[in-house]
Parts: C-alpha cells; structure tokens; sequence
C-alpha cells in the first residue's frame, strides 16, 4: 500500500472546507494549519484569473524530515505515509526547515486556545494529548478517522471533489486511474523528495512559481 492524494485545481474554488475541516477534526492549535490553501492572482483586467493553491504535508517517499530526525521520532510507515511519534520527539526542530514544504509546525504552548478566555474549551482539552509542548506536529491523513475506515477530513469534506485520497499501488483505486488519464505533477522539490501529493493544473491559469 502507497497512500496519496491528488488536488484537481480545474475543481478548487477555494471554500477553505478543507482548512476548516481539518482544524475541527484535528484540533491543530492557533497558528497551527496542517491544510491551507493560498490565493494568487494571475493576469490583469478584465483577463484576470485566482488560482487556488491548496497545500498540505506530501508524506514523500524519500522524505528530507525523515532524514534529518536524530530520534527517529519522524518514520516512513508501511501505508506510505510520514508520521511522527511524539514519545521520541525531542523538540529539536531540525525537520522543520529540512521540510521544503513547510508543513511542519512545532509546539510552544501549554494550553493553546482560540479564545480571548484564555481557558480552553472541552473540545480543545480533548485534544490536547496530540500536541505535546516541546514537540513538532503535522499533517497525518487523518490517521484516527482511517483506522475507522473513513478519509481524512479535508478529502471528505471537498465541496468541488478536488481531492482524491487512495493507495497508488492499486492500478483500480481512483486515485491510480487518475494518475494515468491525467499525469499530474507535484510541487518541486530541490531535495528529491518524491512527494505523495500530485496536482492537476487549471489548463486557464499559469501554474504558481
């Protein structure tokens, strides 16, 4: 099993269901955005274009986060995913820059919250044993809701089907039939990454450099 995720950009349009789903299912931390999609303007009027870049971790194969943890607190799993075991995080943060995505985010508070309270709500509480003060957090694909056989969050609440989750090694998964028909491309990377996430470009908008 390989586990990936294709972003169709012809179907984005940008309702940040994804970025919202993620923090409700997540419970990430203020500042904290494991899935985020930026807006670039493209063109001048009245030929001007938005394109919707949605970003997250691309669990990639020869991952430079995986490389560079003294602990190996960052693994490479048997699904193809990148996880992070908090027990062996030690907080040193040398995967945070290692990462050319940018899609690692350590934490510093003890008590996160949203609210202006300063007290944290059951739900934020609830959550709290996922982020360890002193340790570094990321995009898992929602590893809890796939072990009750559900996709992650931002898949499962894509308004505009854009994204499509599934096992790359399986040639009748729609995730490998869309690798075929379509060949989509993933974010460059100076570091041989190889990522996991792959996108299909709007044919009409210049892709973002």
């Amino acid at each position: 099993m390989k586990l990936g995720l294709i972003i169709d950009k012809r179907r984005c349009y940008g309702c940040q269901a994804c970025t919202v789903s993620c923090k409700a299912e997540n419970g990430t931390p203020p500042g904290v955005f494991w899935c985020k999609t930026y807006l670039h303007e493209h063109g001048t009027y009245p030929n001007a274009f938005i394109e919707y870049e949605a970003r997250i971790c691309n669990h990639c194969d020869n991952a430079p986060c995986v490389k560079v943890c003294p602990t190996g607190a960052s693994m490479k799993m048997d699904d193809g995913t990148v996880q992070i075991d908090l027990n062996k995080c030690i907080g040193c943060e040398a995967c945070v820059p290692a990462c050319p995505y940018g899609s690692r985010y350590p934490i510093k508070e003890s008590t996160p919250t949203y609210w202006e309270t300063g007290k944290q709500t059951e739900w934020e509480k609830a959550v709290q044993p996922r982020f360890k003060v002193g340790t570094v957090s990321k995009c898992t694909f929602c590893v809890d809701r796939r072990r009750r056989g559900l996709l992650p969050a931002c898949v499962q609440t894509c308004a505009g089907g854009a994204r499509i989750f599934g096992d790359l090694d399986d040639p009748t998964s729609q995730i490998s039939i869309l690798m075929r028909e379509e060949n989509p491309k993933t974010l460059p990377s100076k570091f041989g990454a190889r990522p996991n996430v792959f996108y299909i470009e709007d044919e009409k908008i210049k892709p973002h450099k």
